[in-house]
């Protein structure tokens, strides 16, 4: 990619999630946008959010392929790991060479050499004090993220964190709570949709999630709202 394009799409991007701050949006597609633009802009071969929900547990709301999602879900289900630590710190937290982490994060970082990815780079999702989630990129190569792409994927993450948590002063807490909520109840009936149409046609689970995708869109719908009446059995796609 060079330079010009690569500056063109990281506008796009930025446009992209500013936009949430004025119009209605769906949360979830904008979180999938915001990893599926990141994957490319940053060299990444796979990336996913972790957010924190209403209960404080942490959940994958949106990835960009299986192995990035079970790599989420591992460290949420055990409380650490590169991603938890950006989220618990707020601080970004990079793993330049998954050869090389220690025993504390040694399950973890054997999954992700199974994946086929050699450093991570987990970005807080972060509003002043507080950190909502993380913006988690898996690289195939080691090495850091340069001192620019690390600005601008923090920058991003912040922006799409606003856009999350955008809402009336007086109704900060509970706004924020009820889209949080929602992001996590849509990913559970994605999951059960793309499950379903991935069996029923004989394609793979990413395959399956684009094809929900592109019918929401194309019917100005909300994902989650196509992929409830997949499991309904109101739609086929």
């Amino acid at each position: 990619m060079n330079s010009r394009s690569r500056e063109d799409r990281l506008v796009a991007t930025f446009v992209s999630v500013a936009d949430s701050l004025v119009v209605d949006y769906d949360i979830v597609d904008l979180l999938q946008t915001l990893v599926d633009d990141t994957t490319g802009l940053f060299d990444a071969s796979a990336s996913g959010i972790l957010l924190v929900a209403p209960s404080g547990e942490l959940e994958v709301v949106v990835s960009t392929n299986e192995s990035s999602d079970f790599l989420g879900m591992v460290q949420a289900k055990q409380g650490d790991g590169p991603c938890v630590e950006a989220i618990t710190s707020g601080q970004a937290v990079s793993v330049p060479d998954l050869d090389q982490v220690d025993a504390r994060w040694r399950f973890f970082a054997d999954a992700a050499l199974r994946s086929g990815y050699r450093s991570i780079h987990a970005i807080p999702m972060r509003l002043r004090e507080s950190t909502i989630g993380s913006l988690n990129l898996f690289r195939a190569a080691v090495g850091r993220l340069d001192e620019r792409d690390a600005v601008a994927a923090q920058a991003l993450a912040d922006v799409a964190t606003i856009s999350i948590l955008q809402e009336r002063a007086h109704r900060e807490s509970d706004l924020a709570r009820e889209q949080l909520q929602r992001a996590l109840d849509s990913r559970i009936v994605i999951e059960q949709a793309k499950g379903i149409l991935a069996q029923r046609h004989g394609v793979d689970m990413g395959q399956a999630f684009e094809l929900i995708r592109s019918h929401a869109r194309s019917s100005q719908r909300r994902l989650g709202d196509s992929a409830r009446a997949i499991v309904a059995g109101e739609l086929d796609l």
